[in-house]
């Protein structure tokens, strides 16, 4: 008897399972949206697909009579630049600060404790704080991605530096290396692909803090936006905003998914995709 651990589904079978609980939730709200408008032909809270098209059309293919800009296009940029430039930030600081912090037993005795405890501070909770030292423009929207992605890039990389078995390291000494060469040639190319890993996993996090820095103060972005139109109740404009943005973060995550593998192929071989 073959057990249910064992079977692997052929890449159609699969790419269709995969795709079945979204048609699903497509079903569900379709039925839902076409109850609630038979009753209230005016209701707001579960537009009909019609609406969305109509919705999306107006903010991505008709210009802005006052801007002259395409705002759902316009508002995309803005948030993506701030979201690269606040995860390339974070990478950089998480690589520069994690690795000799762990490599390094005096540096970890210094600052391992003071950083565990940095990471704990709620980054939504000090907003308030970035925005009057760095005021409402955009640095303090990438201040507040650094300070809550960088502190936690920064652990996972301790705790990757830390794994590194000790033997590597004494062989790497046997033959010579200075500790310069040991962490570019030991441990930096065995941190890289749990940089990305980590970067994965801090997308919805990016994300949330981005959202929260756009809908208190900001000018555009897709934050803003969702935020501006929700006195109004469009939620027709809402909710393919949020489709939107989970889409972007998906491929987001497949990117840096498709950089670890091609950067890093001899980590994947014996693991699972």
């Amino acid at each position: 008897m073959k057990r249910a651990i064992n079977y692997s589904p052929s890449r159609p079978s699969a790419i269709l399972l995969a795709l079945l609980p979204f048609g699903l939730c497509l079903v569900i709200y379709a039925i839902g949206s076409d109850i609630r408008l038979t009753e209230n032909p005016q209701d707001k809270l579960m537009p009909s697909f019609g609406s969305f098209a109509d919705a999306i059309h107006a903010l991505a293919f008709t210009e802005n009579r006052r801007t002259g800009e395409y705002v759902f296009w316009t508002d995309t940029l803005i948030s993506l630049q701030r979201i690269f430039i606040g995860l390339s930030i974070s990478a950089v600081i998480g690589l520069v600060i994690g690795i000799p912090v762990a490599f390094l037993p005096t540096f970890r005795a210094l600052f391992g404790p003071f950083i565990a405890a940095f990471a704990l501070i709620p980054p939504l909770a000090v907003l308030p704080i970035l925005f009057i030292i760095f005021g409402l423009g955009e640095t303090s929207k990438i201040v507040l991605i650094v300070f809550g992605i960088a502190p936690f890039l920064t652990r996972d990389i301790m705790l990757e530096v830390i794994a590194i078995p000790r033997e590597q390291l004494i062989k790497a000494q046997t033959l010579g290396a200075s500790t310069w060469q040991m962490i570019v040639h030991v441990v930096f190319p065995q941190v890289i692909p749990r940089l990305f890993d980590s970067l994965r996993l801090s997308l919805g996090a990016t994300w949330l803090f981005l959202i929260a820095a756009e809908a208190i103060a900001s000018e555009g972005g897709l934050g803003y936006r969702i935020f501006l139109v929700r006195r109004f109740l469009s939620m027709d404009v809402i909710l393919p905003y949020v489709a939107w943005i989970t889409l972007l973060a998906f491929l987001m995550d497949y990117a840096f998914s498709k950089a670890a593998r091609t950067t890093s192929r001899w980590y994947y071989l014996d693991r699972a995709a």
